[in-house]
């Protein structure tokens, strides 16, 4: 298990939709990836200013969070 904190920054539009988010997976849009982690780890995000915000999650969390959403994917 590997508690290594990874960071996820976002960074979003003056309409308020997700231009960028990092370790997003290929197949998904920037505001997919930024829904399903704000559906399944809310209580990781911190808001910043100029529109950006963070994610702080643990290595597996993330792992978790990609798995997860490729099976979603596969399924839909």
């Amino acid at each position: 298990m590997s508690s290594d904190i990874v960071m996820l920054h976002v960074r979003f539009g003056p309409d308020g939709g997700v231009i960028e988010i990092s370790e997003r997976p290929t197949p998904n849009s920037a505001q997919a990836w930024f829904d399903w982690v704000s559906l399944n780890a809310p209580d990781a995000y911190q808001a910043l200013s100029g529109g950006r915000g963070v994610f702080r999650l643990t290595r597996d969390k993330l792992e978790e969070l990609r798995a997860s959403i490729a099976a979603n994917n596969a399924a839909a």
